[in-house]
Protein backbone atom coordinates (compact mmCIF):
# COMPACT_ATOMS: atom_id res chain seq x y z
CA UNK A 1 0.00 0.00 0.00
CA UNK A 2 1.37 3.66 -0.70
CA UNK A 3 1.79 6.36 1.42
CA UNK A 4 -0.28 9.48 0.39
CA UNK A 5 2.10 12.91 -0.01
CA UNK A 6 0.26 15.73 -0.60
CA UNK A 7 -2.09 14.19 -3.40
CA UNK A 8 0.32 11.97 -4.52
CA UNK A 9 0.77 8.13 -3.67
CA UNK A 10 4.50 7.53 -3.75
CA UNK A 11 6.67 4.32 -2.44
CA UNK A 12 9.71 5.09 -0.58
CA UNK A 13 12.87 2.58 0.02
CA UNK A 14 11.97 2.16 4.09
CA UNK A 15 9.60 -0.69 3.96
CA UNK A 16 7.09 -1.19 6.93
CA UNK A 17 4.85 -4.63 7.43
CA UNK A 18 2.11 -4.53 9.58
CA UNK A 19 1.09 -7.71 11.11
CA UNK A 20 -2.01 -8.64 12.76
CA UNK A 21 -1.37 -8.74 16.82
CA UNK A 22 -3.94 -11.71 17.11
CA UNK A 23 -1.88 -14.46 15.27
CA UNK A 24 1.16 -12.40 13.86
CA UNK A 25 0.49 -12.76 10.45
CA UNK A 26 1.52 -10.58 7.82
CA UNK A 27 -1.46 -8.29 6.91
CA UNK A 28 0.24 -5.39 4.44
CA UNK A 29 3.56 -4.13 3.74
CA UNK A 30 3.71 -0.34 3.22
CA UNK A 31 6.48 2.31 3.51
CA UNK A 32 7.71 4.84 5.90
CA UNK A 33 9.00 8.31 5.01
CA UNK A 34 12.04 9.90 5.35
CA UNK A 35 13.05 13.05 6.22
CA UNK A 36 12.74 14.31 2.30
CA UNK A 37 9.08 13.06 1.87
CA UNK A 38 8.16 15.47 4.98
CA UNK A 39 9.90 18.14 3.92
CA UNK A 40 8.58 17.76 0.58
CA UNK A 41 4.48 17.70 2.72
CA UNK A 42 5.62 20.40 4.73
CA UNK A 43 6.62 22.98 2.17
CA UNK A 44 3.55 21.95 -0.22
CA UNK A 45 1.66 22.65 2.84
CA UNK A 46 2.95 25.98 3.48
CA UNK A 47 2.59 26.51 0.03
CA UNK A 48 -0.95 25.48 -0.22
CA UNK A 49 -1.92 27.42 3.02
CA UNK A 50 -3.69 30.63 1.02
CA UNK A 51 -5.78 28.55 -1.60
CA UNK A 52 -7.33 26.79 1.55
CA UNK A 53 -7.45 29.86 3.56
CA UNK A 54 -9.79 30.96 0.72
CA UNK A 55 -11.40 27.80 -0.39
CA UNK A 56 -15.42 28.75 -0.06
CA UNK A 57 -17.60 26.69 2.79
CA UNK A 58 -19.48 24.67 0.16
CA UNK A 59 -16.27 23.30 -1.42
CA UNK A 60 -15.46 22.40 1.88
CA UNK A 61 -18.61 20.94 2.86
CA UNK A 62 -18.37 19.05 -0.45
CA UNK A 63 -15.15 17.51 0.25
CA UNK A 64 -15.86 16.37 3.74
CA UNK A 65 -19.49 15.00 2.84
CA UNK A 66 -17.65 13.12 -0.19
CA UNK A 67 -15.47 11.14 2.45
CA UNK A 68 -18.21 10.29 4.46
CA UNK A 69 -19.87 9.15 1.70
CA UNK A 70 -17.42 7.03 0.14
CA UNK A 71 -16.47 5.52 3.61
CA UNK A 72 -19.86 4.81 4.19
CA UNK A 73 -19.93 2.89 0.98
CA UNK A 74 -16.61 1.51 1.53
CA UNK A 75 -17.73 0.57 5.50
CA UNK A 76 -17.14 -3.30 5.27
CA UNK A 77 -13.49 -3.00 3.41
CA UNK A 78 -12.37 -0.86 6.32
CA UNK A 79 -13.67 -2.35 9.35
CA UNK A 80 -12.12 -5.53 8.34
CA UNK A 81 -8.87 -3.74 7.77
CA UNK A 82 -8.96 -1.99 11.08
CA UNK A 83 -9.24 -5.22 12.58
CA UNK A 84 -6.67 -7.08 10.81
CA UNK A 85 -3.89 -3.92 11.38
CA UNK A 86 -5.02 -3.54 15.21
CA UNK A 87 -6.66 -7.13 16.41
CA UNK A 88 -10.06 -4.87 17.14
CA UNK A 89 -12.27 -7.51 17.71
CA UNK A 90 -14.54 -6.57 14.17
CA UNK A 91 -18.15 -5.86 16.36
CA UNK A 92 -15.46 -2.81 17.55
CA UNK A 93 -14.07 -2.10 14.18
CA UNK A 94 -17.46 -1.39 12.56
CA UNK A 95 -18.34 1.33 15.04
CA UNK A 96 -15.07 2.72 14.51
CA UNK A 97 -15.86 3.00 11.41
CA UNK A 98 -19.33 4.07 12.40
CA UNK A 99 -18.17 7.04 14.05
CA UNK A 100 -15.62 8.36 11.54
CA UNK A 101 -18.45 8.71 9.18
CA UNK A 102 -19.99 10.72 12.28
CA UNK A 103 -16.91 12.43 12.48
CA UNK A 104 -16.84 13.64 9.11
CA UNK A 105 -20.82 14.49 9.07
CA UNK A 106 -20.54 16.69 11.82
CA UNK A 107 -17.20 18.55 10.31
CA UNK A 108 -18.97 18.95 7.00
CA UNK A 109 -21.50 20.66 9.12
CA UNK A 110 -19.10 22.99 11.02
CA UNK A 111 -17.44 23.79 7.49
CA UNK A 112 -20.29 25.97 6.86
CA UNK A 113 -20.73 27.83 10.23
CA UNK A 114 -17.16 29.19 11.17
CA UNK A 115 -17.52 31.72 14.21
CA UNK A 116 -17.38 35.49 13.79
CA UNK A 117 -18.95 38.63 16.28
CA UNK A 118 -20.14 41.75 15.91
CA UNK A 119 -18.95 44.11 18.89
CA UNK A 120 -20.12 47.45 20.45
CA UNK A 121 -17.12 48.98 20.95
CA UNK A 122 -19.24 52.62 22.33
CA UNK A 123 -18.93 50.73 26.28
CA UNK A 124 -16.55 53.68 26.76
CA UNK A 125 -16.07 57.33 25.14
CA UNK A 126 -13.39 56.04 23.02
CA UNK A 127 -15.23 53.59 21.23
CA UNK A 128 -18.23 56.17 20.41
CA UNK A 129 -19.16 55.53 16.47
CA UNK A 130 -16.91 52.72 16.16
CA UNK A 131 -17.73 48.89 16.11
CA UNK A 132 -16.04 45.61 15.74
CA UNK A 133 -15.69 42.69 13.48
CA UNK A 134 -14.08 39.25 15.20
CA UNK A 135 -13.56 36.86 12.38
CA UNK A 136 -11.68 33.89 12.92
CA UNK A 137 -9.07 32.78 9.98
CA UNK A 138 -7.00 29.12 9.91
CA UNK A 139 -3.84 28.98 11.92
CA UNK A 140 -1.78 27.66 9.23
CA UNK A 141 -0.35 24.06 8.83
CA UNK A 142 -1.63 21.15 11.60
CA UNK A 143 0.26 18.37 12.20
CA UNK A 144 -1.88 15.54 14.11
CA UNK A 145 -0.16 12.63 15.46
CA UNK A 146 -2.82 9.51 16.05
CA UNK A 147 -2.39 6.55 18.33
CA UNK A 148 -2.55 2.82 17.52
CA UNK A 149 -6.28 2.05 19.58
CA UNK A 150 -8.54 3.90 17.61
CA UNK A 151 -5.95 4.56 13.95
CA UNK A 152 -8.81 5.89 11.93
CA UNK A 153 -11.39 7.97 13.82
CA UNK A 154 -8.21 9.34 16.24
CA UNK A 155 -6.76 10.88 13.26
CA UNK A 156 -10.04 11.70 11.38
CA UNK A 157 -10.59 13.48 14.69
CA UNK A 158 -7.45 15.93 13.80
CA UNK A 159 -8.04 15.29 9.75
CA UNK A 160 -11.65 16.19 9.40
CA UNK A 161 -11.62 19.69 11.51
CA UNK A 162 -8.45 20.36 9.63
CA UNK A 163 -10.21 20.86 6.85
CA UNK A 164 -13.29 22.05 8.01
CA UNK A 165 -10.72 24.93 9.25
CA UNK A 166 -8.96 25.57 5.76
CA UNK A 167 -5.62 24.43 7.57
CA UNK A 168 -3.29 21.74 5.31
CA UNK A 169 -2.66 18.76 7.84
CA UNK A 170 0.01 16.16 7.68
CA UNK A 171 -1.31 13.02 9.69
CA UNK A 172 1.11 10.69 11.00
CA UNK A 173 -0.50 7.15 11.33
CA UNK A 174 1.01 4.77 14.03
CA UNK A 175 3.53 2.23 12.95
CA UNK A 176 1.69 -0.55 14.14
CA UNK A 177 -1.99 0.59 12.39
CA UNK A 178 -1.39 3.10 9.47
CA UNK A 179 -3.31 0.98 6.88
CA UNK A 180 -6.77 2.03 7.32
CA UNK A 181 -5.79 5.88 7.47
CA UNK A 182 -3.83 5.06 4.27
CA UNK A 183 -6.46 3.61 2.66
CA UNK A 184 -8.94 6.86 3.71
CA UNK A 185 -6.16 8.72 1.50
CA UNK A 186 -7.49 7.17 -1.39
CA UNK A 187 -10.77 8.64 -1.04
CA UNK A 188 -9.49 11.95 0.56
CA UNK A 189 -7.95 11.81 -3.34
CA UNK A 190 -10.80 11.71 -4.60
CA UNK A 191 -12.34 14.92 -3.34
CA UNK A 192 -10.88 17.55 -5.35
CA UNK A 193 -8.60 19.34 -2.53
CA UNK A 194 -5.69 20.85 -3.75
CA UNK A 195 -2.80 19.21 -3.74
CA UNK A 196 -0.83 19.46 -0.49
CA UNK A 197 -4.00 20.01 1.81
CA UNK A 198 -3.73 16.52 3.10
CA UNK A 199 -0.26 14.10 3.57
CA UNK A 200 -0.93 10.97 5.06
CA UNK A 201 2.81 9.83 6.07
CA UNK A 202 4.26 6.63 8.68
CA UNK A 203 7.68 7.77 9.56
CA UNK A 204 9.51 6.64 12.62
CA UNK A 205 9.97 8.43 15.69
CA UNK A 206 12.89 9.88 14.72
CA UNK A 207 11.52 11.40 11.45
CA UNK A 208 8.18 12.81 13.12
CA UNK A 209 9.56 14.50 16.02
CA UNK A 210 10.27 16.91 13.13
CA UNK A 211 6.41 18.16 13.11
CA UNK A 212 7.04 18.98 16.72
CA UNK A 213 9.95 21.34 16.22
CA UNK A 214 9.50 22.55 12.62
CA UNK A 215 8.59 26.32 12.88
CA UNK A 216 6.38 26.09 9.35
CA UNK A 217 3.71 23.74 11.38
CA UNK A 218 1.17 26.13 13.38
CA UNK A 219 -0.45 23.84 15.66
CA UNK A 220 0.47 20.19 16.84
CA UNK A 221 -2.53 17.97 18.11
CA UNK A 222 -1.04 14.64 19.68
CA UNK A 223 -2.88 11.52 20.96
CA UNK A 224 -0.52 9.17 22.89
CA UNK A 225 1.19 8.78 26.34
CA UNK A 226 1.73 11.44 28.77
CA UNK A 227 5.55 11.13 28.93
CA UNK A 228 6.05 11.51 25.21
CA UNK A 229 3.19 14.10 24.90
CA UNK A 230 4.74 16.31 27.22
CA UNK A 231 8.23 16.01 26.34
CA UNK A 232 6.74 17.29 22.99
CA UNK A 233 4.99 20.00 24.43
CA UNK A 234 8.78 21.39 25.95
CA UNK A 235 10.01 20.88 22.07
CA UNK A 236 7.06 22.52 20.27
CA UNK A 237 8.54 25.81 20.30
CA UNK A 238 5.99 28.32 19.22
CA UNK A 239 3.43 26.47 18.03
CA UNK A 240 -0.31 25.83 19.13
CA UNK A 241 -0.09 22.28 20.83
CA UNK A 242 -3.32 20.16 21.94
CA UNK A 243 -2.81 16.95 23.77
CA UNK A 244 -4.96 14.31 25.13
CA UNK A 245 -2.84 11.72 26.96
CA UNK A 246 -5.00 9.17 28.15
CA UNK A 247 -5.84 8.35 31.72
CA UNK A 248 -6.83 5.70 34.61
CA UNK A 249 -10.74 6.52 34.67
CA UNK A 250 -12.60 5.90 37.70
CA UNK A 251 -16.14 4.88 38.17
CA UNK A 252 -18.40 5.26 41.10
CA UNK A 253 -21.43 3.04 41.79
CA UNK A 254 -23.70 4.65 44.52
CA UNK A 255 -26.33 2.95 46.95
CA UNK A 256 -29.15 4.29 44.59
CA UNK A 257 -27.63 3.11 41.32
CA UNK A 258 -29.35 0.60 39.11
CA UNK A 259 -26.93 -1.95 39.17
CA UNK A 260 -27.94 -3.68 36.15
CA UNK A 261 -27.30 -1.05 34.11
CA UNK A 262 -23.65 -0.42 36.25
CA UNK A 263 -22.85 -3.89 35.63
CA UNK A 264 -23.29 -4.19 31.76
CA UNK A 265 -21.81 -0.42 30.97
CA UNK A 266 -18.42 -1.58 33.63
CA UNK A 267 -18.54 -4.35 31.08
CA UNK A 268 -17.91 -3.01 27.99
CA UNK A 269 -16.15 0.10 29.28
CA UNK A 270 -13.59 -1.73 30.93
CA UNK A 271 -12.68 -4.44 28.20
CA UNK A 272 -13.87 -3.27 24.72
CA UNK A 273 -10.48 -3.47 22.63
CA UNK A 274 -8.86 -5.42 25.80
CA UNK A 275 -9.12 -1.71 27.66
CA UNK A 276 -6.51 -0.18 25.16
CA UNK A 277 -8.28 3.40 25.01
CA UNK A 278 -7.95 6.46 26.36
CA UNK A 279 -10.76 6.09 28.75
CA UNK A 280 -11.00 2.37 28.97
CA UNK A 281 -12.93 2.32 32.71
CA UNK A 282 -9.92 1.04 35.13
CA UNK A 283 -11.09 2.18 38.80
CA UNK A 284 -14.37 1.01 39.90
CA UNK A 285 -15.41 2.38 43.47
CA UNK A 286 -18.77 0.52 44.85
CA UNK A 287 -20.45 1.42 47.62
CA UNK A 288 -20.01 -0.94 50.75
CA UNK A 289 -23.18 -2.01 51.11
CA UNK A 290 -23.98 -3.61 47.59
CA UNK A 291 -20.21 -4.35 47.00
CA UNK A 292 -20.54 -8.11 47.41
CA UNK A 293 -23.55 -8.30 45.11
CA UNK A 294 -21.33 -6.21 42.38
CA UNK A 295 -18.00 -7.53 42.59
CA UNK A 296 -19.84 -11.37 42.48
CA UNK A 297 -21.76 -10.50 39.44
CA UNK A 298 -19.23 -8.55 37.56
CA UNK A 299 -17.19 -10.97 37.86
CA UNK A 300 -19.30 -13.46 36.75
CA UNK A 301 -20.03 -10.93 33.72
CA UNK A 302 -15.86 -11.39 32.98
CA UNK A 303 -15.80 -14.95 33.51
CA UNK A 304 -18.37 -15.19 30.09
CA UNK A 305 -17.06 -12.83 27.99
CA UNK A 306 -16.60 -14.02 24.13
CA UNK A 307 -12.99 -14.52 24.11
CA UNK A 308 -11.26 -15.44 20.19
CA UNK A 309 -10.72 -14.46 16.83
CA UNK A 310 -10.97 -10.81 16.25
CA UNK A 311 -12.24 -11.46 12.64
CA UNK A 312 -15.36 -13.33 13.99
CA UNK A 313 -18.31 -10.67 15.17
CA UNK A 314 -19.02 -12.78 18.29
CA UNK A 315 -15.76 -12.06 19.82
CA UNK A 316 -16.06 -9.38 22.29
CA UNK A 317 -12.56 -9.80 23.54
CA UNK A 318 -9.34 -10.56 22.17
CA UNK A 319 -5.49 -9.76 21.94
CA UNK A 320 -3.53 -6.60 22.89
CA UNK A 321 -1.42 -4.69 20.63
CA UNK A 322 1.29 -6.66 20.86
CA UNK A 323 3.43 -8.78 23.26
CA UNK A 324 5.70 -6.38 24.69
CA UNK A 325 2.39 -4.35 26.24
CA UNK A 326 0.88 -7.67 26.89
CA UNK A 327 3.71 -8.73 29.24
CA UNK A 328 4.22 -5.20 30.76
CA UNK A 329 -0.07 -5.38 31.63
CA UNK A 330 1.19 -9.38 33.28
CA UNK A 331 3.71 -7.49 35.25
CA UNK A 332 1.62 -5.34 36.74
CA UNK A 333 -0.48 -7.69 37.54
CA UNK A 334 1.85 -9.66 39.60
CA UNK A 335 3.41 -6.72 41.38
CA UNK A 336 -0.13 -5.52 42.69
CA UNK A 337 -0.90 -9.61 43.87
CA UNK A 338 2.94 -9.33 45.74
CA UNK A 339 1.54 -6.50 47.61
CA UNK A 340 -1.60 -8.05 48.71
CA UNK A 341 -3.98 -7.36 45.76
CA UNK A 342 -6.77 -10.59 45.51
CA UNK A 343 -7.20 -11.52 41.56
CA UNK A 344 -11.01 -12.14 41.63
CA UNK A 345 -10.79 -13.25 38.21
CA UNK A 346 -8.05 -13.45 35.25
CA UNK A 347 -4.59 -12.87 35.43
CA UNK A 348 -3.14 -14.50 33.23
CA UNK A 349 -1.48 -14.05 30.20
CA UNK A 350 -0.76 -16.49 27.04
CA UNK A 351 1.58 -14.65 23.94
CA UNK A 352 -0.79 -11.17 23.18
CA UNK A 353 -3.64 -12.14 25.11
CA UNK A 354 -3.95 -10.98 28.86
CA UNK A 355 -7.37 -12.52 30.46
CA UNK A 356 -9.79 -9.95 31.15
CA UNK A 357 -8.64 -9.70 34.59
CA UNK A 358 -10.58 -7.94 38.56
CA UNK A 359 -8.59 -6.95 40.95
CA UNK A 360 -9.49 -6.08 44.21
CA UNK A 361 -7.42 -4.93 47.61
CA UNK A 362 -5.46 -2.76 45.58
CA UNK A 363 -3.67 0.94 46.85
CA UNK A 364 -3.21 4.01 45.29
CA UNK A 365 0.30 3.25 45.10
CA UNK A 366 -0.03 0.35 43.03
CA UNK A 367 0.39 0.56 39.02
CA UNK A 368 -2.76 -0.78 38.17
CA UNK A 369 -4.45 2.36 40.46
CA UNK A 370 -1.98 5.18 39.60
CA UNK A 371 -0.60 4.38 36.01
CA UNK A 372 -2.56 3.84 33.25
CA UNK A 373 -2.69 0.27 32.49
CA UNK A 374 -3.85 0.28 29.24
CA UNK A 375 -4.87 -3.01 28.73
CA UNK A 376 -7.64 -5.43 30.26
CA UNK A 377 -7.29 -4.83 34.28
CA UNK A 378 -10.21 -3.03 36.54
CA UNK A 379 -10.15 -2.40 40.06
CA UNK A 380 -12.98 -3.16 42.14
CA UNK A 381 -13.01 -1.29 45.83
CA UNK A 382 -15.61 -0.53 48.36
CA UNK A 383 -16.07 2.86 49.74
CA UNK A 384 -18.42 4.21 52.59
CA UNK A 385 -19.08 7.92 51.81
CA UNK A 386 -19.81 9.58 48.62
CA UNK A 387 -17.38 12.34 49.06
CA UNK A 388 -14.65 9.25 49.86
CA UNK A 389 -15.50 8.26 46.49
CA UNK A 390 -14.88 11.62 45.06
CA UNK A 391 -11.57 11.71 46.78
CA UNK A 392 -10.37 8.14 45.65
CA UNK A 393 -11.42 9.51 41.85
CA UNK A 394 -9.22 12.56 42.12
CA UNK A 395 -6.52 11.10 43.87
CA UNK A 396 -4.84 10.45 40.93
CA UNK A 397 -2.01 12.19 38.64
CA UNK A 398 -4.56 12.22 35.26
CA UNK A 399 -7.81 13.41 34.85
CA UNK A 400 -9.93 12.70 31.44
CA UNK A 401 -12.97 11.80 32.19
CA UNK A 402 -14.95 9.89 35.50
CA UNK A 403 -18.57 7.99 35.53
CA UNK A 404 -21.13 7.88 38.43
CA UNK A 405 -24.09 5.68 38.50
CA UNK A 406 -26.66 6.97 40.77
CA UNK A 407 -30.37 8.83 41.44
CA UNK A 408 -29.50 11.06 43.63
CA UNK A 409 -29.20 14.75 42.09
CA UNK A 410 -27.31 16.37 45.34
CA UNK A 411 -24.34 13.32 44.24
CA UNK A 412 -24.92 14.13 40.82
CA UNK A 413 -23.91 17.62 41.47
CA UNK A 414 -21.45 17.11 43.70
CA UNK A 415 -19.35 14.73 41.68
CA UNK A 416 -19.65 18.34 38.44
CA UNK A 417 -18.69 20.25 41.22
CA UNK A 418 -15.71 18.23 42.89
CA UNK A 419 -14.28 15.66 40.54
CA UNK A 420 -11.51 17.20 38.56
CA UNK A 421 -11.85 15.44 34.98
CA UNK A 422 -12.26 16.84 31.59
CA UNK A 423 -16.15 14.85 31.57
CA UNK A 424 -18.35 13.63 34.34
CA UNK A 425 -20.52 11.12 33.01
CA UNK A 426 -23.70 10.28 34.88
CA UNK A 427 -25.28 6.67 34.68
CA UNK A 428 -22.64 5.51 32.31
CA UNK A 429 -19.11 5.06 32.21
CA UNK A 430 -16.03 7.19 31.33
CA UNK A 431 -15.83 5.75 28.16
CA UNK A 432 -18.18 6.97 26.89
CA UNK A 433 -17.88 9.51 23.70
CA UNK A 434 -19.85 10.86 21.46
CA UNK A 435 -17.97 12.80 18.41
CA UNK A 436 -19.52 16.43 18.67
CA UNK A 437 -18.81 16.90 22.29
CA UNK A 438 -15.90 18.20 23.84
CA UNK A 439 -13.25 15.96 24.57
CA UNK A 440 -10.07 16.42 26.53
CA UNK A 441 -8.55 16.18 30.13
CA UNK A 442 -6.84 18.09 32.69
CA UNK A 443 -3.48 17.60 35.21
CA UNK A 444 -1.66 14.67 32.85
CA UNK A 445 -4.36 13.75 30.78
CA UNK A 446 -3.43 16.94 28.71
CA UNK A 447 -4.43 20.48 27.23
CA UNK A 448 -7.03 21.37 24.80
CA UNK A 449 -10.27 19.61 23.58
CA UNK A 450 -11.46 17.22 20.78
CA UNK A 451 -14.71 17.38 19.29
CA UNK A 452 -15.17 19.29 15.54
CA UNK A 453 -16.27 22.46 16.59
CA UNK A 454 -13.81 22.32 19.73
CA UNK A 455 -10.96 21.44 18.01
CA UNK A 456 -11.41 23.64 14.97
CA UNK A 457 -11.23 26.61 17.76
CA UNK A 458 -7.80 25.84 18.14
CA UNK A 459 -6.98 25.66 14.24
CA UNK A 460 -8.36 29.18 13.97
CA UNK A 461 -7.24 32.38 15.26
CA UNK A 462 -9.62 35.34 16.16
CA UNK A 463 -9.02 38.62 14.38
CA UNK A 464 -10.63 41.83 15.17
CA UNK A 465 -11.78 44.37 12.03
CA UNK A 466 -12.07 48.21 14.04
CA UNK A 467 -14.19 50.88 11.99
CA UNK A 468 -16.08 54.22 12.56
CA UNK A 469 -19.42 55.05 11.19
Amino acid sequence: MDIFLAGKFIQTSRLLEVKNPYNGSLVATTFQAGTSELESAVAVAVAVKSELRSLPSYRKYGALMHIRNRLSERRDEFARTLMLESGKPLRYAFGEIDRSIQTFTVAAEESKRLPSEYLSLDWTPAGERKEGLVKYFPVGVVAGIAPFNFPLNLAVHKLAPAIAAGCPVIIKPSSSTPLSTLLLSEIIAETGLPEGAVSVLPMDRETGNRLVTDPRIALLSFTGSPEVGWRMKAAAGKKKVVLELGGNAGVIVAESADLHNALRKCLTGAFSYSGQVCIHTQRIYVHRSVFDDFAAQFTRLVSELRTGDPALLETEFSAMIDEPNAARVEAWIAEAVAGGARVLCGGTRVGTMVAPTVLSGTTPEMKVCGEEVFGPVVTLEPYDRFGEAVELINGSRFGLQAGIFTNHLDEINLAFERIEAGGVIINDVPTFRVDHMPYGGIKDSGQGREGVKYAMMDMLEPRILVKEF
